[in-house]
Protein backbone atom coordinates (compact mmCIF):
# COMPACT_ATOMS: atom_id res chain seq x y z
CA UNK A 1 0.00 0.00 0.00
CA UNK A 2 1.35 3.07 -0.85
CA UNK A 3 -0.43 7.07 -1.05
CA UNK A 4 1.18 9.58 -3.86
CA UNK A 5 -0.61 12.16 -2.26
CA UNK A 6 -1.79 13.60 1.19
CA UNK A 7 -5.73 13.53 -0.21
CA UNK A 8 -5.47 9.89 -1.16
CA UNK A 9 -3.88 9.14 2.73
CA UNK A 10 -6.00 11.53 4.49
CA UNK A 11 -9.10 9.04 2.85
CA UNK A 12 -7.58 6.02 3.80
CA UNK A 13 -7.19 7.35 7.31
CA UNK A 14 -10.56 8.82 7.46
CA UNK A 15 -12.52 5.06 6.64
CA UNK A 16 -9.86 3.50 9.15
CA UNK A 17 -10.53 5.41 12.00
CA UNK A 18 -14.32 6.00 11.22
CA UNK A 19 -14.56 2.21 11.52
CA UNK A 20 -12.26 2.14 14.76
CA UNK A 21 -14.48 5.12 16.42
CA UNK A 22 -17.12 3.03 16.09
CA UNK A 23 -15.93 0.11 17.89
CA UNK A 24 -15.19 2.30 20.40
CA UNK A 25 -18.06 3.76 20.63
CA UNK A 26 -19.78 0.17 20.29
CA UNK A 27 -18.19 -0.61 23.68
CA UNK A 28 -19.91 2.48 25.55
CA UNK A 29 -23.20 1.75 23.66
CA UNK A 30 -23.10 -1.95 25.67
CA UNK A 31 -21.99 -0.14 28.98
CA UNK A 32 -24.90 2.47 28.82
CA UNK A 33 -27.34 -0.21 27.29
CA UNK A 34 -26.77 -2.64 30.47
CA UNK A 35 -27.01 -0.04 32.51
CA UNK A 36 -30.94 0.26 31.64
CA UNK A 37 -31.57 -3.26 32.46
CA UNK A 38 -32.71 -4.64 35.07
CA UNK A 39 -30.83 -8.08 33.26
CA UNK A 40 -28.07 -7.90 31.87
CA UNK A 41 -27.94 -8.38 28.61
CA UNK A 42 -26.80 -11.34 26.66
CA UNK A 43 -23.49 -10.82 24.54
CA UNK A 44 -24.08 -12.33 20.85
CA UNK A 45 -20.11 -12.75 21.14
CA UNK A 46 -18.64 -13.38 24.70
CA UNK A 47 -15.27 -10.90 24.52
CA UNK A 48 -13.62 -10.07 27.55
CA UNK A 49 -13.73 -6.45 27.84
CA UNK A 50 -9.96 -6.21 28.66
CA UNK A 51 -9.62 -8.47 25.78
CA UNK A 52 -11.22 -5.65 23.77
CA UNK A 53 -9.57 -3.21 25.07
CA UNK A 54 -6.46 -4.58 24.36
CA UNK A 55 -7.60 -5.59 20.33
CA UNK A 56 -8.57 -1.39 20.34
CA UNK A 57 -5.18 -0.23 21.67
CA UNK A 58 -3.20 -2.88 19.30
CA UNK A 59 -5.34 -1.88 16.63
CA UNK A 60 -5.00 1.90 16.91
CA UNK A 61 -0.82 1.51 17.15
CA UNK A 62 -1.04 -1.64 14.50
CA UNK A 63 -2.35 1.09 12.10
CA UNK A 64 0.72 3.84 12.43
CA UNK A 65 3.03 1.35 12.29
CA UNK A 66 1.56 -0.26 9.19
CA UNK A 67 0.71 3.15 7.24
CA UNK A 68 3.75 5.33 8.36
CA UNK A 69 6.31 3.37 5.82
CA UNK A 70 3.53 3.78 2.52
CA UNK A 71 4.00 7.16 3.18
CA UNK A 72 5.95 7.80 0.27
CA UNK A 73 7.85 11.74 1.46
CA UNK A 74 8.78 9.89 4.84
CA UNK A 75 11.34 7.54 3.27
CA UNK A 76 12.13 10.19 1.09
CA UNK A 77 13.00 12.52 3.95
CA UNK A 78 15.09 9.87 5.48
CA UNK A 79 16.88 8.70 2.37
CA UNK A 80 17.15 12.65 1.54
CA UNK A 81 20.77 12.65 1.73
CA UNK A 82 21.41 9.75 -1.02
CA UNK A 83 18.88 11.78 -3.74
CA UNK A 84 19.62 14.30 -6.31
CA UNK A 85 16.32 16.34 -7.12
CA UNK A 86 15.65 16.99 -10.67
CA UNK A 87 15.42 20.72 -9.93
CA UNK A 88 15.78 23.28 -6.87
CA UNK A 89 14.68 26.42 -6.59
CA UNK A 90 16.21 28.77 -3.84
CA UNK A 91 14.98 32.40 -2.66
CA UNK A 92 14.05 34.34 0.43
CA UNK A 93 11.72 35.94 2.67
CA UNK A 94 11.82 39.56 4.06
CA UNK A 95 9.57 42.15 5.81
CA UNK A 96 6.57 39.37 4.47
CA UNK A 97 7.87 39.77 1.56
CA UNK A 98 9.13 36.44 -1.36
CA UNK A 99 12.78 37.87 -2.67
CA UNK A 100 13.89 36.13 -5.81
CA UNK A 101 10.52 34.24 -6.01
CA UNK A 102 10.10 32.71 -9.26
CA UNK A 103 7.03 33.73 -11.50
CA UNK A 104 6.18 30.63 -12.23
CA UNK A 105 7.51 26.89 -11.55
CA UNK A 106 6.41 24.31 -13.98
CA UNK A 107 7.11 20.89 -12.64
CA UNK A 108 7.20 17.37 -14.80
CA UNK A 109 5.34 14.38 -13.67
CA UNK A 110 7.40 12.01 -11.38
CA UNK A 111 9.83 14.77 -10.49
CA UNK A 112 11.67 15.58 -7.42
CA UNK A 113 11.97 18.97 -6.24
CA UNK A 114 14.35 20.64 -3.78
CA UNK A 115 12.81 23.87 -1.99
CA UNK A 116 15.01 25.66 -0.26
CA UNK A 117 13.75 29.14 1.61
CA UNK A 118 15.74 31.61 4.23
CA UNK A 119 14.09 33.94 6.28
CA UNK A 120 15.82 37.28 7.11
CA UNK A 121 13.53 38.17 10.14
CA UNK A 122 10.73 36.33 10.93
CA UNK A 123 9.39 32.83 11.39
CA UNK A 124 7.30 32.08 7.89
CA UNK A 125 6.25 29.20 5.97
CA UNK A 126 6.06 27.56 2.88
CA UNK A 127 3.13 26.22 2.18
CA UNK A 128 1.94 24.73 -1.34
CA UNK A 129 -2.16 24.51 -1.92
CA UNK A 130 -4.66 22.70 -4.59
CA UNK A 131 -6.69 24.94 -6.19
CA UNK A 132 -9.78 23.31 -3.38
CA UNK A 133 -7.77 25.07 -0.71
CA UNK A 134 -6.11 21.95 0.51
CA UNK A 135 -2.52 21.78 1.61
CA UNK A 136 -0.14 19.56 -0.85
CA UNK A 137 2.91 19.75 1.00
CA UNK A 138 4.63 22.69 3.74
CA UNK A 139 7.47 23.42 6.12
CA UNK A 140 8.28 25.82 8.69
CA UNK A 141 10.96 28.73 7.72
CA UNK A 142 13.19 29.55 10.34
CA UNK A 143 15.31 32.83 10.31
CA UNK A 144 18.93 32.68 11.11
CA UNK A 145 22.88 32.81 10.31
CA UNK A 146 25.40 30.58 10.30
CA UNK A 147 28.91 31.18 11.72
CA UNK A 148 29.86 32.60 8.29
CA UNK A 149 26.74 35.15 8.07
CA UNK A 150 25.03 33.18 5.81
CA UNK A 151 21.38 32.77 6.00
CA UNK A 152 20.38 29.20 7.18
CA UNK A 153 18.72 27.00 4.66
CA UNK A 154 14.92 25.86 5.06
CA UNK A 155 14.64 23.27 3.05
CA UNK A 156 12.22 20.04 1.87
CA UNK A 157 12.11 17.43 -0.97
CA UNK A 158 8.87 17.00 -2.51
CA UNK A 159 7.81 14.68 -5.80
CA UNK A 160 5.04 15.68 -7.61
CA UNK A 161 3.01 12.72 -8.60
CA UNK A 162 -0.31 14.19 -9.73
CA UNK A 163 -0.92 17.02 -12.17
CA UNK A 164 -2.74 20.54 -10.69
CA UNK A 165 -1.58 23.99 -10.47
CA UNK A 166 -0.92 25.20 -6.76
CA UNK A 167 -0.76 28.38 -5.09
CA UNK A 168 1.85 29.32 -2.55
CA UNK A 169 1.43 31.28 1.07
CA UNK A 170 3.01 31.40 4.33
CA UNK A 171 1.74 28.96 6.53
CA UNK A 172 3.16 30.47 9.98
CA UNK A 173 1.87 33.37 11.25
CA UNK A 174 4.05 36.14 11.42
CA UNK A 175 2.33 39.11 12.28
CA UNK A 176 -0.67 41.14 10.79
CA UNK A 177 1.21 42.44 7.60
CA UNK A 178 0.94 39.42 5.81
CA UNK A 179 -2.62 41.03 5.87
CA UNK A 180 -4.64 43.64 4.17
CA UNK A 181 -6.06 46.17 6.69
CA UNK A 182 -8.74 44.54 6.38
CA UNK A 183 -7.86 41.38 6.92
CA UNK A 184 -9.52 39.88 4.11
CA UNK A 185 -6.52 39.32 1.50
CA UNK A 186 -3.71 37.21 2.25
CA UNK A 187 -0.56 39.84 1.13
CA UNK A 188 1.64 36.26 0.35
CA UNK A 189 -0.73 34.36 -1.62
CA UNK A 190 1.14 33.85 -5.27
CA UNK A 191 -1.37 32.21 -7.38
CA UNK A 192 -0.82 30.02 -9.62
CA UNK A 193 3.15 29.30 -8.91
CA UNK A 194 3.65 25.59 -9.15
CA UNK A 195 2.17 23.60 -12.21
CA UNK A 196 2.39 20.13 -12.55
CA UNK A 197 2.07 18.15 -16.17
CA UNK A 198 2.29 14.94 -17.62
CA UNK A 199 0.68 12.65 -15.23
CA UNK A 200 -1.99 10.28 -15.93
CA UNK A 201 -5.19 10.24 -14.85
CA UNK A 202 -5.31 8.67 -11.19
CA UNK A 203 -1.12 10.00 -10.85
CA UNK A 204 1.93 8.80 -11.73
CA UNK A 205 3.78 8.82 -15.15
Amino acid sequence: MTFSNSLELLAFHETAYTIYALLIISVIAWFGYNLTRDKKADSIVRIPFYGYIAFLVAGGVGHHIFTYNAIPWVSQDITRHNIKPDASYEFEIAKHKWIGLPKKITIQCGQTVKFDVKSRDLVYGFGLFRQDGTLVTQMQVNPGVDVNGILDSNDMLWTFNHNGVFDLTSTEYSGPAQYSEDGKKDLMLVKNFVEVVGCKEGGAK
